[in-house]
């Protein structure tokens, strides 16, 4: 059996290692995968040897909160006393609720995330309101700011460190959480940042009350000496700096955790909520819930699809693009299947349900986003990774060195100043700023080139990538049908005219020849709600050719129309309706078969059953899709389209483009499962697409890129949107990503190399041979520089600038 959890309070990857490690010690787990960025978890495991309930009650008393998905039950931590349910050796508390499963699971998705950022802003914004005046009173004598004349001095040392203390206990109360977590994972022996962030930061706090209690001593003993000592020694804002800097980088990073969720909400939005079956022959608009497999349903133009079926009686061009990535609607007839979730564009028709509820083919795209989202590992970051072994080494050397000089006959202020230095310099302040930082830097540059980066594991993936999977529909081409080619034939001199077969529409002009055969085409085309035709009176409108209005106009589907006026019958359609009735196409044949190899559809145009000649139309490739894929080649990435439109069109783009693999005419399971099929291989991969059909493969490829002007859907599944819907973005994000990864290696070199060198001297290592030991000040202020330099490296970044033709840029 296979359960999804929701682990609530994680917060590195010492968390995740550690809830892991602890599940898979239950007899009766096969697998376990814990999703950091997520908070869930999905355990594989043989129901008659283990329940759900033990699965979370295991987790519970490792110090995590645990929500069975799915029950409508809540595991919280056994502090709470309140209604429970007495379970083996755990209190656990059962909430009774009724609400639909599916809908309950992504209320409490949501509303725990957004629960989680109100909180860190109200948090940081309290921090701040404190930390300013703190800073204020602590820093500003060093730069010549005035303070109040019963703070100045030694004679006022006693205020200034008292109001130090004050201005610091907020924002401790404030971020209390971190000594919640952190002391509690120290018990459980299982340390992690939040321990050394309450560590340190409460270290510094009682050693500053520590240093006011000195202070009063000498005042009352007249000792100025002591009083001057232990004047500047007050570390109060250190304290206050650490819990403040570390709640903004949390909820920036918090603020990616709704992904998922949000695309499925979205996806689930595009559904029709309510659909019109036949009962009793009349017609009843009753709610998708309540339709059953073998009713009868209608579907009028401009309505979705409200289920999966076949078609009894009508016909209509259906736009499935978001679910098969087809540039073109499909004409669909009696005996052809609809899929739920599909547009019907023009004609009425009723259809028999065969999939219903959870068995369509919408719903199916649901779950596999949500699947894929969930069972995604996240990136492991290396400040975490290392914090694992760093944490409890700090911890320990800290207080060997304060026993240490208390055994060799050393004060307990001395040795307690020293146990202090030790953590204060070791405070995580630069080692958790190094990723951030460089994180913040980069995305804000990315902006600045229409760039939106969603997420610091988006950004870190992005620079392993070996293969790019595009998509063909908005991606690689426009996504809407204009018109590519024109011939015709004249009947007076019996010629035939061939334009260009690309044309810049902008900068050459039609002849009249041309010109003719666009203006009759588009007037036919007028009354037609088809897409095809609406590319040609669009192309015609861009000229400003005059569009008359027709009479007697007849749509036939799956072929095309036929129309009138008083002189003339006229015919627009594909070769069956020529065929039909009777138009010899015999002198166009060859020209129609090279259009249709380029992947364009070519369309007949005849008058008084004469063959007035052919318009093609296809949906046309970006100015910059040939230059993107060239500049992927260049960083040894291979190029992959993946499209549900037909084998021929993709093979044409292929061959233009210059594309090292097609996949074509293929459903939206499967280009998700074409996805793992490259990762399985061993290769990192970025799906780049904009449509619904590519939720599913953007949340399971290890970047999804969006394009911008795609569906809010795709924008929601992926990690980084293009929003000028422009390939080349994509070559710079790849640039961009190389740079920040860069730039945090050498902020992490920094500030590992800083604690290694500062721990030893903070430690004592050297006072009996030098005499060098290190005041908790001057670690402060070694601490507050490391900081500096990390931010300063970081903002290096701001001088990046892509260079798409530059393979030295990559």
């Amino acid at each position: 059996m296979k359960q999804s959890f929701e682990v609530i309070g994680m917060t590195c990857s010492a968390c995740q290692a550690h809830v892991e490690k602890t599940v898979n010690k239950l007899k009766g787990v096969d697998k376990v995968n814990v999703n950091l960025l997520l908070g869930k978890m999905i355990v594989e495991y043989d129901e008659s040897l283990l329940t759900d309930m033990q699965i979370a009650e295991i987790v519970t008393k490792a110090g995590y909160s645990t929500e069975i998905a799915g029950n409508g039950s809540k595991l919280l931590d056994t502090s709470n006393k309140h209604d429970t349910v007495r379970t083996d050796n755990s209190d656990i508390v059962r909430k009774n609720n009724k609400i639909d499963t599916a809908n309950k699971q992504e209320n409490i998705g949501n509303s725990r995330i957004e629960a989680e950022l109100k909180g860190m802003k109200q948090r940081f914004i309290i921090s701040m309101m404190f930390l300013i005046p703190l800073m204020y009173v602590s820093m500003g004598s060093m730069a010549g700011l005035p303070l109040p004349e019963f703070m100045s001095g030694h004679k006022g040392a006693l205020a200034f460190g008292f109001t130090q203390f004050l201005l610091t206990l907020p924002i401790v109360y404030i971020n209390r959480k971190y000594y919640k977590v952190g002391f509690k994972t120290l018990f459980r022996g299982s340390p992690n940042m939040d321990t050394l962030i309450a560590i340190g930061s409460l270290a510094a706090v009682i050693y500053g009350i520590f240093a006011i209690y000195r202070i009063g001593h000498g005042l009352a003993y007249m000792n100025m000496e002591l009083v001057e000592q232990y004047h500047m020694d007050l570390y109060f804002e250190s304290a206050g700096t650490i819990l403040t800097l570390i709640t903004l980088g949390e909820l920036l990073e918090t603020r990616s955790k709704g992904r998922t969720s949000e695309a499925i909400t979205k996806l689930m939005d595009l559904a029709p909520k309510t659909a019109i079956v036949i009962r009793n022959e009349e017609e009843k608009e009753i709610p998708i819930e309540e339709v059953n497999v073998g009713d009868v349903l209608v579907v009028r133009p401009g309505q979705s699809i409200p289920v999966d079926g076949v078609i009894l009686e009508g016909n209509s061009a259906v736009d499935q693009s978001a679910l098969t990535g087809e540039s073109i609607p499909v004409d669909k007839s009696e005996g052809d299947k609809v899929i739920a979730a599909t547009i019907n564009k023009s004609g009425y028709f009723t259809f028999k349900a065969e999939k219903v509820g959870d068995d369509t083919t919408f719903s199916q795209i649901i779950r596999l986003v949500e699947e894929a989202g969930s069972s995604k590992a996240p990136i492991a970051k290396l400040a975490d990774k290392i914090s694992g072994i760093f944490v409890p080494i700090v911890i320990i050397i800290a207080f060997i060195a304060a026993i240490t000089w208390l055994s060799m006959g050393y004060g307990l202020e001395f040795s307690l100043s020293i146990g202090i230095a030790v953590l204060v310099i070791s405070c995580p302040c630069a080692l958790g700023l190094a990723t951030p930082v460089a994180i913040m830097v980069g995305t804000g540059k990315g902006a600045e080139h229409g760039i939106l980066i969603k997420s610091a594991e988006a950004l870190e993936e992005l620079h392993k990538i070996q293969v790019a999977v595009l998509d063909k529909t908005g991606t690689v081409t426009e996504g809407k049908p204009k018109v590519t080619d024109i011939v015709c034939i004249d009947k007076n001199m019996g010629n035939i005219e061939n334009i260009s077969t690309v044309r810049n529409i902008i900068n050459e002009k039609y002849t009249n020849l041309e010109i003719k055969l666009l203006e009759i085409a588009a007037t036919l085309e007028k009354p037609s709600e088809h897409p095809l035709g609406n590319a040609i009176v669009e192309e015609a409108k861009l000229f400003g050719l005059k569009i008359k209005d027709i009479k007697n106009f007849n749509s036939i589907s799956g072929k095309g129309i036929i129309a009138s006026d008083e002189s003339n019958e006229y015919l627009a359609g594909n070769l069956a309706l020529m065929t039909e009735w009777g138009i010899d196409v015999s002198m166009l044949e060859d020209k129609s078969n090279m259009l249709a190899n380029e992947g364009k559809t070519p369309l007949y145009f005849a008058r008084n059953k004469e063959l007035l000649g052919i318009i093609a139309v296809a949906d046309v490739l970006k100015d910059t899709s040939k230059a993107a894929i060239e500049a992927f080649k260049r960083q040894h990435i291979d190029v992959v389209m993946l499209t549900g439109d037909n084998e021929r069109t993709a093979r044409a783009i292929q061959a233009e483009l210059g594309i090292d693999r097609v996949i074509a005419e293929v459903m939206p399971e499967d280009k998700e499962l074409k996805i793992r099929e490259i990762q399985e291989s061993g290769k990192k991969v970025a799906m780049i697409g904009d449509g619904i059909n590519d939720a599913p493969a953007l949340v399971r490829a290890d970047v999804g890129i969006a394009i911008g002007a795609g569906t809010d859907v795709a924008i929601e599944a992926a990690d980084i949107v293009l929003m000028k819907s422009d390939l080349l973005d994509a070559v710079t994000a790849i640039s961009l990503s190389k740079a920040v990864i860069k730039n945090i290696k050498m902020n992490l070199f920094w500030a590992f190399l800083y604690n290694l060198a500062g721990i030893p001297l903070a430690a004592g290592m050297f006072y009996i041979l030098l005499g060098w030991k290190l005041n908790p000040m001057f670690g402060a202020a070694a601490m507050s520089l490391s900081s500096v330099c990390v931010i300063s490296n970081a903002l290096r970044l701001k001088f990046f600038k892509p260079k798409h033709m530059d393979d030295k840029s990559f």
